[in-house]
């Protein structure tokens, strides 16, 4: 068979490189794709052994394709870099079979594909060095930040100057939302390297209290708010009590917040067919379709006033913490109000 034969129109136009090598490895005939995608002419190609075009580092894989080859074993996707004619290196992924006593090859360029597969790389590994930096950081400022807050209690507690007091507190509460802050990140920062969140599951868990207890600091910070509650479960639960308190602390701080002021946020908690609920509604301007998708993504806010404190993790927090308990978290939103379900299978 050569390139006269029936499939001569397909050797002339294709874009792969098509050629035949005889047992020496030495190619004797190809098409004219070797001028177009590395410049050589079918003369300057005659005679040459594969391995004169393949990159050095590439060299031992190609032979030991060949030799497999020479045994009767198609080669099948054996991917190296050829240098073309002005020097640089493409791309080939190549495909070989016995014909006769020679060797049919057919090599598609594959350098755009190397490329997009490297820049990928480098993103993903910029990335996760990115998050391995906020973890490192989260856990470093610990330190320094529980050495002013100590220092800040021990100075409230030996005076009695007002002004001075006053101070204490601001620093105590500065302090109390860095760590806050910092609790997100490294969340974050376990989150995407880690695979998830870890929890502490238990089986005696009331989670009742837990409810009460969040509902009663969100309304001390938020006294113009009224949160209703309404239960229907039984106690106690498997679960991650801390986590689920943290969950809900989120959902109720988001609530209240993005609400419509004066209006009412209800928590619910309740059985239904061996799945627990709970649910977070508050009433105000629907969330729009556009921004609702992004709700759950890490360091977004949806759209909202940039100037709102936060980094924009506690919805991404919240569903992580709803995955790692086997369930999930999701959001619907209409004229009649915004809820957010947390859903997870009761263990027996």
């Amino acid at each position: 068979m050569t390139h006269q034969d029936s499939g001569s129109r397909t050797w002339l136009v294709t874009p792969d490189l098509l050629g035949f090598v005889d047992r020496d490895g030495q190619f004797f005939d190809t098409n004219p794709a070797w001028m177009s995608l590395l410049g050589y002419t079918a003369e300057e190609i005659r005679s040459q052994r594969f391995s004169h075009f393949v990159h050095p580092d590439d060299i031992d894989e190609a032979n030991k394709a060949f030799e497999g080859l020479m045994r009767g074993k198609p080669a099948l996707n054996i991917v190296s870099r050829y240098r073309s004619k002005g020097g640089n290196y493409q791309w080939i992924s190549w495909n070989a079979v016995p014909e006769g006593d020679n060797f049919f090859c057919s090599g598609r360029c594959v350098t755009v594909e190397k490329e997009n597969e490297a820049a990928l790389r480098t993103r993903e590994e910029e990335a996760k060095l990115r998050e391995q930096f906020i973890a490192v950081l989260g856990h470093d400022v610990r330190n320094p930040l529980a050495a002013i807050n100590a220092a800040s209690r021990m100075i409230g507690r030996t005076t009695k100057d007002a002004q001075i007091t006053e101070m204490v507190e601001s620093i105590q509460g500065s302090t109390g939302r860095i760590a806050r802050l910092i609790d997100d990140v490294m969340d974050f920062a376990r989150a995407r390297l880690g695979g998830g969140l870890n929890i502490d599951r238990y089986d005696d868990h009331d989670v009742k209290p837990i409810l009460e207890h969040t509902v009663g600091e969100i309304s001390l910070a938020h006294p113009e708010t009224e949160i209703l509650t309404e239960y229907d479960f039984c106690d106690p639960i498997n679960c991650d009590a801390g986590r689920i308190g943290q969950m809900i602390s989120n959902l109720l701080a988001n609530a209240v917040q993005h609400g419509a002021k004066g209006e009412i946020v209800t928590l619910a908690a309740y059985d239904d067919a061996g799945i627990f609920y709970l649910s977070v509604m508050n009433r105000g301007t629907p969330i729009p379709d556009d921004i609702a998708p992004k709700l759950f993504e890490p360091f977004s806010r949806g759209g909202l006033d940039e100037s709102q404190q936060g980094l924009g993790l506690g919805l991404f927090i919240s569903r992580e913490i709803a995955r790692a308990h086997g369930g999930d978290l999701t959001m619907e939103s209409s004229e009649s109000g915004t809820v957010f379900t947390f859903r997870m299978p009761r263990r027996r």
